[in-house]
Parts: C-alpha cells; structure tokens; sequence
C-alpha cells in the first residue's frame, strides 16, 4: 500500500486500492509526531499491540492507547478482530491510500498549523528511513541493489514535472503488482520518491 502522497496534481498508481483525501479534520487527527510515528509501525510492519508500539516507541502504554483510540477514531486504523483479548487489543492500519493535497489547505489558517508538523514529521520519516538503510548491515547483494542518488540538473516545467512523477509512479505501482513477492529472497521494499523544484540562487 502507497504511503501518503503530499501533492498538488500528481497521478495515483493504478491499482485498485479505494482512496480518500484527507480533509482538515483527518488531517489535525494525524497531525502529531507520535501518532505518525504509530500510524508509521503499522504500515510498515503490519498489526501491533499498544504494549508492542509503546516497546518500541520507548513510550508509556497509555499514552500510545490513547493515540491508538485517536487514530481509529480519524479513521486511520482499526482493531483486529479476532485476535487478541480484551485486554490486549490488536490494531491495523485501515486499507487505503490517503490522498494529501496541499493545496486544500492553503487558505485555510486554522489548518496551517497541522499541515506544518505533518510535513515536517512525514519528511523526518523518510530521512530516517535511509538513515536506518546507511547504518544497517546488509549483505552485498543487498547493497548493490539498492541506491541513494539524486538528479539535481534538470529543467522542466511544471507539466513536465507533473509527467515525470505520474510515468515514476506507475512504473512502481507495475512492480508492486508483478510476481516475486513470495520469493524466498524477497524483502519489503520502500521507494522514496522525492521531486520538487528548486529556487535558483546566486552567488549574492
């Protein structure tokens, strides 16, 4: 399942995932470090206990139950049912790409304090992400697979751009939809997918 995609006009993956766009009262919901943080765990690594996450999280059960309950609440996650007791829930993210246009929230100013944290939060997510890639030890065909690169000198145009990351996104979307998944070497895989303009600046 895709990640959040933080966009104006990019073009979804074609698959037949069902969606929605996330409005200013979702967003305020989701919009704090710890609960994007669990919401993480959970896409990442699938259902989790609030004892589990708070393990893992180095935070207090009942805070992470308490975010946990804000979460489903939002429509984020859900419990599992059919596992676990009563006392010890099992929770899992709901199945569907949220959809975050960041023009929706331009004019609004009781939401700009929302949109700021998520961003900032969700580009922490990714930096840590290849932190956690660089600094582990993998094996070297591992390490001949993967990459860190970045293009820094094109010149495109708005639509040009929109082009580029809709043709990106379905070559990924025809990846995640071919066999191999139950390959005996197979390993979860996160693509990154990082494209924005960049003010020209001067030697002044």
């Amino acid at each position: 399942m895709p990640d959040h995609f933080v966009h104006t006009a990019t073009a979804r993956p074609s698959t037949p995932r069902s969606a929605r766009r996330l409005d200013a009262r979702s967003l305020r919901g989701l919009a704090h470090p710890l609960r994007m943080r669990i919401f993480e765990l959970l896409t990442l690594d699938g259902p989790a206990t609030s004892a589990r996450l708070s393990e893992r999280l180095g935070e207090n059960t009942g805070t992470v139950s308490w975010h946990l309950r804000h979460l489903a609440e939002h429509g984020f996650i859900e419990e599992e049912t059919g596992r676990g007791t009563k006392r010890e829930r099992w929770w899992k993210r709901v199945e569907v790409t949220n959809d975050l246009n960041t023009a929706d929230f331009r004019d609004d100013p009781d939401s700009r304090g929302a949109l700021s944290v998520y961003l900032h939060e969700l580009v922490q997510q990714y930096f840590n992400r290849v932190t956690d890639y660089v600094n582990e030890d993998w094996d070297e065909t591992w390490r001949q697979a993967g990459t860190v690169a970045d293009w820094h000198d094109l010149r495109l145009t708005p639509e040009q751009l929109k082009a580029l990351n809709a043709e990106l996104t379905e070559v990924i979307a025809r990846y995640a939809a071919a066999p191999g998944a139950a390959a005996p070497d197979a390993l979860p895989v996160v693509v990154q997918l990082q494209s924005f303009p960049r003010r020209a600046r001067g030697d002044a």
